[in-house]
């Protein structure tokens, strides 16, 4: 900075008022250290101005895949929603592994952001402790958990299952068996199985039928294997509600594979409206939420909450719809 100044013949001073948005100078002033500083090249240390403006002008997302398109557009709709003001995002992927998870907020806590977005999924009481404790706004995302560490945006994934079995039975399906994941304390996914059984129970038909196949996220893979035991387990199923739409495209590849007419023999429903959900032949009917809205909000709330905190936990819900296709009849 004092290169610039000595450059522009100006103090250190109106340099760094220059380079502040709302800093009091003369706009002949600021244009004129601008083109010095284009020309010598020269980038301000944000650490430092973290220190004076007590801001460290970044939000940090942990995700838990990278390659989920749900979580890639929810990143890029916050990212974009916090380009105009300035705001970077910095982006933790968790593997879905908790432990990783509080790995990634201890590193990111050290760095102070702004607002810390995180999955709404089990988190280690570690993570919980460090976050109720940061004083930094913490926003958990794609679901309204029962007990928020703080503000939420989201749905109900307990409420969404559930709508999906009400629906297959207006369908006429009656012996639904769903498919999930092992190892699901606490996440959304376990709230999914959980609002299934609900619906099952509400229904009056019978104990519920659950296979959890494997780790999340459940894959293609997976599902194809998830067919051989469902049918082992339960040979009078007429449809079978999975986790996720990768999970049901490979259980209804299997299902033809093996001779099965979709949805004639068997009715297929996956969850989230995946894009392979929606090419696959028959497509898959399947839970939709707009994943875009979703970051959008979540911006949207972190910078109301900059301005204003809120003085107790704030949730905004997202709308969930159930999206019928050719898998069911």
């Amino acid at each position: 900075m004092k290169d610039v100044a000595v450059a522009a013949g100006v103090s250190t001073m109106t340099v760094s008022r220059a380079l502040q948005k709302d800093g009091r100078i003369a706009a002949a002033t600021r244009k004129h250290i601008l083109a010095v500083i284009e020309r010598l090249g020269y980038v301000p240390d944000q650490i430092a101005a973290s220190f004076s403006s007590q801001r460290s002008g970044f939000v940090a997302v942990l995700v838990p895949s990278l390659n989920n398109p749900h979580f890639a557009e929810t990143v890029r709709a916050i990212a974009e929603a916090f380009e105009a003001e300035g705001t970077q995002v910095l982006l933790g992927q968790t593997n879905y592994q908790a432990e990783r998870e509080e790995r990634l907020v201890l590193d990111f806590l050290k760095r102070r952001p702004e607002a810390i977005v995180l999955t709404a999924d089990s988190h280690s009481p570690r993570t919980r402790k460090l976050l109720g404790n940061s004083g930094v706004s913490v926003i958990e995302i794609w679901d309204i958990p029962p007990s928020p560490i703080s503000h939420a945006v989201g749905f109900s994934n307990h409420a969404a299952a559930k709508t999906m079995v009400h629906f297959l039975a207006g369908l006429g399906y009656r012996n639904i068996v769903y498919v999930g994941e092992t190892h699901d304390a606490g996440t959304r996914g376990a709230r999914r199985r959980e609002g299934y059984a609900t619906g099952i129970q509400e229904l009056g038909f019978g104990p519920p039928r659950v296979h959890l196949q494997s780790a999340p996220p459940v894959s293609m893979t997976e599902g194809r294997a998830a067919f051989h035991a469902i049918r082992r387990q339960w040979p009078d199923v007429d449809a079978v509600m999975c986790v996720s739409d990768p999970c049901a495209f490979g259980l209804m590849t299997e299902a033809i594979n093996q001779g099965l007419s979709i949805p004639q023999d068997l009715g297929i429903a996956g969850f989230g409206d995946f894009e392979i959900g929606r090419c696959s032949l028959p497509a898959i009917t399947t839970l939709g939420i707009d994943a875009v809205q979703l970051g959008i909000a979540t911006a949207r709330l972190v910078q109301r909450n900059a301005k204003q905190p809120f003085s107790t936990s704030h949730n905004i819900e997202i709308p969930f719809q159930v999206i019928k296709r050719g898998s069911t009849r």
